[in-house]
């Protein structure tokens, strides 16, 4: 009995053993687990973010930028208007008036001063010149008479045969009729003069403009104007200029003028500033010598760019010059290299480049390329390139 109860002991506590061998191997192996999945959990969310952050730094854009610094450029104005005559003629008839016999010219053509523009039909005139020069001759006449009877008076005066008072009204006779043919000689004159203003006549040379009458046509005094001249063909441009442009220019200022339609570039000249403002339009007349070219017409509408002077300013390639409903405007790249919008104001273009007249001190880091795929705060990585200047 005493080694059946030892064997039964033996045996239950080998089993006791073994349970609390396998609950320790149980333990342990969960515990691993545990670690393992708290190693991977930690590990793939670092290496996850690291991934992120990669990715993020190779979507973010190079772009090229430049600053721009400050460098001297014409301080240069864009106006438009019309072109006219410089001094316009307006041609007219001068005299009586009558029909129109011939017209000797043509819009375009060229005349001297003194140039018959039209012939007016003068036979009635010269009738009645003749007969002025005919009275001349009478007159003549009995000047020649009265001259004669005074010298014989004067000869007979002294042998008592006539009395003084009688020589005093031959020699009044006498004045009387040189009187006369000095009066006949003045209305022959008058009607040589009047009939020499009958044609129409150019009162200066310069450039025929436009021509208002025909043969057969009866023109008179209120006939109004017949012929447009332009005096010595000179041509000018009727500038419309802002207030504040107004300011910046000055007689003799250089200008360069280009007809619509046309790639000329003819060189003029400030001659007149206007001394008053449009209170609508806040503008004033800018007028521009110009010498004639075929290519100005009077009426005709053309572009000018004046050049004011020299001023400094920032200089950018006009890929990097936006424009928007608001006017114009540049992307540079600020703080933390994010982009943002400055609106400018564009002063004169030219083939180096676009001047800034205000909106941007030079210093900053304008986007040149690649300006219309960008939104303020874009983060970008900039990349800097050398100023042309």
């Amino acid at each position: 009995m005493d080694s059946l109860a030892g064997t039964q002991s033996f045996y239950e506590e080998a089993e006791n053993r073994r349970k609390r061998m396998l609950t320790i191997a149980a333990v342990a192996l969960i515990a691993v687990v545990l670690i393992g999945v708290w190693y991977a959990f930690t590990h793939g969310r670092s290496d996850g973010a690291a991934t992120a952050d990669g990715q993020g730094a190779q979507n973010i854009p190079h772009v090229t930028v430049m600053v721009p610094g400050r460098v001297s450029v014409q301080a240069a104005i864009a106006a438009n208007g019309t072109i006219a005559a410089r001094r316009e003629m307006p041609v007219g008839v001068a005299g009586e008036g009558g029909q129109v016999v011939r017209v000797l010219v043509e819009p375009g053509q060229w005349v001297g001063a003194g140039q018959t523009l039209a012939v007016i039909d003068r036979s009635v005139q010269s009738q009645q010149a003749a007969s002025l020069s005919a009275s001349i001759k009478v007159a003549q006449a009995d000047a020649s008479l009265a001259q004669a009877e005074l010298d014989r008076a004067q000869a007979l005066v002294g042998r008592g045969f006539i009395s003084k008072a009688d020589l005093d009204r031959k020699r009044a006779t006498r004045d009387s009729a040189n009187a006369r043919v000095r009066v006949a000689q003045a209305q022959y004159q008058e009607a040589v003069a009047r009939n020499g203003r009958l044609n129409i006549v150019a009162p200066e040379a310069g450039l025929v403009l436009t021509r208002q009458v025909e043969p057969g046509q009866v023109v008179g005094a209120g006939s109004g104007v017949l012929f447009r001249m332009a005096k010595g063909g000179e041509m000018e441009m009727l500038a419309q200029m802002a207030e504040a442009d107004l300011q910046r220019i000055k007689v003799g200022t250089r200008a360069t003028i280009t007809p619509v339609g046309t790639s000329l570039q003819i060189a003029g000249q400030v001659w007149q500033v206007s001394p008053i403002v449009n209170m609508d339009t806040r503008q004033g007349t800018v007028r521009i010598a110009v010498p004639y070219s075929a290519a100005l017409r009077p009426g005709g509408f053309a572009d000018a760019r004046l050049v004011s002077g020299t001023a400094e300013a920032p200089l950018l390639p006009e890929s990097a010059v936006q424009s928007g409903p608001e006017g114009s405007f540049v992307l540079i790249v600020g703080k933390n290299d994010m982009v943002e919008r400055r609106p400018v104001k564009v002063g004169s273009v030219s083939d180096a480049g676009v001047a800034i007249a205000s909106g941007l001190t030079g210093n900053e880091r304008v986007i040149v390329l690649a300006g219309a795929f960008l939104n303020p705060g874009d983060k970008v990585k900039p990349v800097v390139q050398k100023s042309s200047q």
